[in-house]
């Protein structure tokens, strides 16, 4: 059995409220099929499974506040055996128990049905813990009881009915959950910070040649040139492609590269562009255009948010040549990208203008030093001294 537990869908995410099941019990699920939908504090997440087989029990109702790490749902994993259950013809009945005799403030005046209310002890448990009026429910076992099903019938409708998360309170508790977040990374992280001033000239010239034979849909911007850059660069420097976790650092073998994307109704998230440095340049792009569209849609996946291993963020549109960025946890480092400004350059000993642009590096004292760092940083500038090879 496998147990499809509540993940964690960025720094500091403490718990989730379940939105909706996208399957049911005894549906057939394969890896990566989303499984079901999540509200936390930045917007509503498709959740995938992540093992393939039938979905033996669903734990967590619609509605609930669930925490991090909690079993929601097992899974009978294929190919794995089961737990055998005895035949019906051995299994002994016990005796019903005795209905509850609830104290005298604890009767609900009914008028269509004076008297106590017959339910369960399992159900009565039930509704206590989600809040739920037992004297408010029609039952639907032997002589009108209220059953387990009825509970979990109310949760569902209590919380399909529920007042949505306006776009101020959801921004709001966004904005609450960067604060707690950053000021995590200030307090454990021991951030130093590099940066490097990069010539764009062959990058863009290049970039502008490639475009003219494209069609306008299929045509680069040159922030996946930067992308890619420092994918490639991750490769020669893979320290820096790490999570911090349990007081140590863990190198990834994959390089997923987290995306700063601005929201529309303010905030931001950074979620995971896959394996960047295998993509082409033309998938980097479709990849980019997609995740960004689904960011402010609200409707990214789980993975996308929990599997970041480095974030690059870039401010260049607002006018900001320079970016010194907070590390986001688990992370252990985060690259910063200006806007390209033309500046006097030295080239073959005369000053001339060229476009540069300026990189930064926010990195982790605990996982690399100085000079590393200034290794990373000139290893995204040869790259892009070399655009044609990304």
């Amino acid at each position: 059995m496998a147990e499809f537990l509540m993940p964690t869908l960025g720094a500091d995410m403490t718990e989730g409220t379940l939105v909706q099941w996208k399957k049911r019990a005894g549906d057939r699920i394969t890896k990566g099929d989303i499984i079901a939908e999540v509200d936390t504090e930045k917007a509503a997440i498709d959740v995938e499974a992540h093992a393939t087989g039938i979905i033996e029990r669903l734990i967590s109702r619609p509605g609930d506040k669930v925490p991090v790490g909690t079993v929601m749902a097992i899974i009978r994993e294929e190919g794995r055996p089961t737990t055998s259950i005895a035949s019906p013809q051995t299994i002994a009945t016990p005796p019903a128990p005795p209905p509850p005799v609830p104290r005298t403030e604890d009767i609900p005046v009914a008028t269509t049905q004076p008297g106590r209310v017959r339910i369960s002890p399992a159900a009565r448990k039930l509704a206590a813990e989600r809040g739920i009026d037992a004297g408010q429910l029609q039952g639907t076992g032997p002589e009108g009881a209220i059953t387990l099903e009825d509970v979990e019938r109310a949760t569902v409708t209590t919380a399909e009915g529920a007042k949505p998360v306006s776009g101020t309170d959801r921004q709001a508790r966004m904005r609450q959950t960067i604060a707690a977040a950053m000021a995590r990374s200030k307090r454990d992280i021991p951030h130093y910070y590099l940066s490097t001033t990069i010539d764009m000239g062959r990058a863009i010239s290049w970039l502008t040649e490639t475009n003219e034979q494209r069609p306008v849909t299929e045509r680069l911007l040159y922030g996946v040139l930067l992308i890619k850059a420092v994918a490639l660069a991750l490769r020669r420097v893979p320290e820096l492609n790490a999570l911090w976790k349990d007081g140590e650092a863990g190198r990834s073998e994959r390089i997923h590269i987290g995306t700063a994307i601005s929201l529309r109704q303010g905030g931001l998230v950074a979620p995971a562009l896959h394996d960047a440095d295998r993509l082409s340049l033309s998938e980097l792009m479709q990849h980019f255009q997609d995740l960004v569209k689904r960011a402010r849609a609200g409707s990214l996946r789980s993975s996308e948010l929990s599997d970041p291993t480095i974030t690059v963020t870039s401010l260049g549109e607002q006018g900001v040549e320079t970016v010194f960025g907070v590390i986001y946890p688990p992370q252990v480092a985060l690259v910063g990208f200006g806007k390209v400004v033309e500046r006097p350059w030295v080239a073959d000993g005369l000053v001339v203008a060229r476009p540069v642009l300026i990189a930064s590096l926010s990195a982790d004292h605990r996982v690399s030093d100085g000079h590393r760092g200034g290794v990373f940083l000139a290893e995204i500038d040869r790259l892009l001294q070399e655009p044609q090879s990304l």
